[in-house]
């Protein structure tokens, strides 16, 4: 579902993706810096190689690490962007968060400079803080020794599971205050993915009274009590920006 935020706001450069594959079912979230052009290609570059990785690199790492090479690649290649603009793509990084649903009882996370998933199991939020945080995409330069591997953490039946961009957090209300994200979860009705969706997208437009000033993606998978993976993992609500004029 595509919704978008008040006139006058600028394009920007959130992406996420459900891909079911044979290692299980693999998700990514993330934002570009900057807007306009320059961010919606940086982020069409990491979702075509995401996409691509996750059928045949069985590590979630080497995943990453493919969408770090292709918006590094992108940035390499000459465009017909403004200068503005060009030095934009220059300092191109991407937060980004891939997770995998293993077995139908863990949840393997390669977090790289992006807000942490949350679990909602039995009315309570659990934030999963990466053990070993990870730069961004695009700015790997900055680690320092070998990367670790995945974080695991436990997924049982009945828990659900939400990825985000940032747009979400730091959405505002009247009086300067964030968007309360833990909290409205431990509220919300028992529903389906999809209800839950449509639930948090009205509560987050009547804090911020309609006025989204960023782009704002949420992804959700809940573990049927069989242990199965809902299919509604790849019902995503962006709220986009629509381009300034």
């Amino acid at each position: 579902m595509y919704l978008a935020a008040e006139a006058g706001a600028q394009i920007g450069g959130d992406l996420y993706e459900a891909v079911s594959t044979r290692y299980g079912v693999r998700m990514i979230v993330g934002d570009v810096r900057g807007k306009g052009l320059p961010a919606v290609r940086s982020a069409a570059a990491v979702l075509g190689a995401f996409r691509e990785a996750v059928h045949y690199e069985s590590d979630l790492v080497e995943v990453m690490n493919h969408c770090s090479a292709a918006l590094q690649r992108d940035c390499a290649v000459p465009t017909a962007f403004s200068q503005e603009e060009e030095a934009d793509i220059g300092e191109d990084f991407v937060t980004a968060l891939a997770a995998q649903v293993v077995h139908g009882s863990v949840i393997q996370v390669v977090n790289c400079g992006h807000p942490p998933p949350l679990v909602l199991r039995q009315g309570k939020i659990e934030a999963l803080h990466p053990a070993s945080p990870r730069p961004p995409l695009g700015l790997e330069d900055l680690m320092n020794g070998p990367t670790a591997g995945p974080d695991s953490y436990a997924f049982t039946p009945g828990d659900r599971l939400l990825l985000y961009t940032d747009g979400v957090v730091e959405a505002r209300n009247m009086d300067n205050e964030f968007f309360p994200l833990h909290e409205a979860m431990e509220a919300a009705p028992a529903c389906t993915p999809p209800e839950f969706l449509e639930w948090l997208h009205q509560v987050l437009i009547r804090h911020t009274r309609g006025q989204l000033t960023d782009d704002v993606a949420v992804l959700v998978i809940d573990l049927f009590r069989d242990g199965t993976e809902s299919k509604a993992a790849e019902n995503a609500i962006t709220s986009g920006p629509r381009p300034s004029r």
